[in-house]
């Protein structure tokens, strides 16, 4: 027991001082600090980064190992991070927590100073913004908008080259012709910003007009991605006080979507003023010189649904972010759209996210439920996996023209859940044309007997019936329709009197 105190004493000292981890890539350089304070077994002090001055809580060493929490404020409710790392040497790795269910990043920082902490001092105070007038609608998103993003599968990879392989592939593989119109480049394109403000992009993206230029030439529209604070999620140059110049950048640049997230604005602003901090944007993308599809992305706080298209915003997130397995899928399209219907229609649509079909963490039974669902929720279906590399049976998943034709139809009405046993759900939806897309889901862990009844959807007597996935007509059929589901697997039929 000695021994392990004194081991644990000659860690510690080692321990305390300034830490920091430099991030030098694509012509910019982000920082995150660490001051921390070691006494024995216990760990002291605060971190530095983009999220702002952060106080370390309970933190405990044990060995060559610590742990510590950081207590955030997430519009209004307290949120837990928790934190593990380990000394080796001179280097520190730090493994941060993934608000999903993917593993956590490990940085690695390195000692400036062995000195103890400063004390933290405090973050600024917080911006609050009265409420914004109504930004008129720009016509756009008359249908859920359908493309292709880059980050659910590169992240921070994405590229020049990358944008026009996608768009070359996605001309040629039928994406295209099955209605993906948008191209859209996520986080990690920014550089800073040149002495008249004005954003500049990073080495990996050294002409964006000339790309926006090739990828329209392919038939395509293309999109670009902010945040309204200072940087965006990757730590990247965000618009904050730059709304309206960077609104004219995006259009000179010819980019067609911006997808706008939230991220380190909770830094600069009071998250309740986030209605209005949108609306500066929307603003912004109207007077920008060209029509620009406006996508919310701030996971769904403060009901989004009842002010999104008030703001400008022609799709708002309503979730957090999706990974790609089926627990997340499911609990983000079964379970948190229910009451977001009302909310939805021909210009303004609810976002569950963007698709993760073809990334590998699902099975295609799963990925044919992601796929109907989506299309149930008229959500926007921006697909997520590499085109340059897909399956017959994927691109069979993201091209089925029938599904596609139930996400884009121009009633504009999202599906309701209309009959649930236990792990057994039933999704309808009516077309434009009277009839009705339902989903027969079996979210349980056997096969099981799916049952939709025409009473639930408004109907009496026979009606015809078509599998959609089947590409069959099941014929005329009284009252109800039955069938075997297979385990984390849809029936999607189109009912039609």
């Amino acid at each position: 027991m000695a021994y392990a105190v004194f081991a644990s004493s000659i860690y510690a000292a080692n321990l305390t001082g300034h830490w920091v981890a430099s991030f030098h890539a694509d012509g910019t350089v982000r920082e995150t600090h660490l001051y921390l304070k070691a006494d024995e077994n216990l760990l002291t002090g605060w971190m530095s980064s983009n999220a702002g001055n952060e106080k370390i809580q309970d933190g405990k060493i044990t060995g060559d190992a610590f742990t510590f929490t950081i207590v955030q404020d997430r519009f209004g409710e307290e949120q837990r991070l928790e934190f593990t790392g380990k000394l080796t040497g001179q280097e520190l790795t730090l493994t941060y927590p993934h608000p999903s269910d993917r593993p956590g990043r490990q940085v690695q920082f390195k000692q400036v100073s062995s000195a103890a902490p400063p004390e933290m001092p405090p973050n600024p105070a917080k911006i609050s913004l009265p409420a914004a007038a109504p930004v008129a609608y720009n016509e756009l998103a008359k249908a859920p908008p359908m493309g292709w993003n880059s980050w659910n599968k590169f992240a921070n990879k994405v590229s020049d080259q990358l944008v026009r392989e996608t768009a070359d592939q996605m001309a040629s593989n039928g994406m295209k012709d099955a209605g993906y119109v948008y191209i859209n480049i996520d986080d990690t394109w920014e550089a800073n910003r040149d002495a008249n403000g004005n954003i500049q992009t990073n080495s990996k993206f050294p002409d964006m007009k000339a790309l926006t230029a090739y990828v329209h030439s392919k038939g395509f529209k293309i999109g670009i991605y902010s945040s309204p604070g200072p940087k965006t999620c990757a730590g990247y140059e965000g618009s904050f006080q730059h709304e309206e110049q960077d609104a004219k950048s995006y259009a000179e640049w010819g980019f067609d979507y911006l997808k706008y997230d939230w991220c380190s604005a909770t830094q600069v602003y009071d998250y309740h003023s986030m209605p209005a901090v949108y609306a500066k944007m929307g603003e912004a993308l109207l007077h920008s010189g060209r029509p620009i599809l406006f996508s919310l992305c701030q996971y769904g706080v403060l009901h989004v649904e009842k002010w999104g298209e008030k703001v400008g915003g022609n799709a708002w997130r309503t979730t957090g972010d999706i990974s790609d397995n089926w627990k997340s899928m499911s609990h983000i399209g079964f379970d948190l759209q229910l009451e977001l219907a009302p909310y939805a229609g021909p210009g303004h649509w609810n976002d569950p996210d963007m698709l993760e079909i073809g990334n590998g963490g699902m099975t295609d039974t799963e990925y044919r439920t992601h796929m109907s669902l989506w299309c149930l929720l008229a959500a926007p279906l921006l697909a997520g996996n590499d085109q340059r590399n897909m399956t017959p049976a994927i691109r069979d998943i993201l091209e089925n023209r029938e599904l596609i034709a139930v996400d884009q139809d121009r009633l504009g009405k999202q599906a309701t859940r209309v009959a649930k046993d236990g792990d057994l759900e039933v999704w309808a939806r009516q077309l434009q044309d009277g009839s009705h897309a339902v989903g027969l889901f079996n979210r349980g862990g056997a096969q099981a007997k799916v049952t939709a009844r025409w009473s639930d959807l408004g109907i009496s007597g026979k009606a015809h019936v078509r599998d959609l996935w089947a590409h069959a007509d099941r014929g005329e059929v009284p009252n109800e329709y039955s069938t075997d589901v297979q385990s984390h697997g849809v029936v999607m039929i189109k009912v039609s009197q």
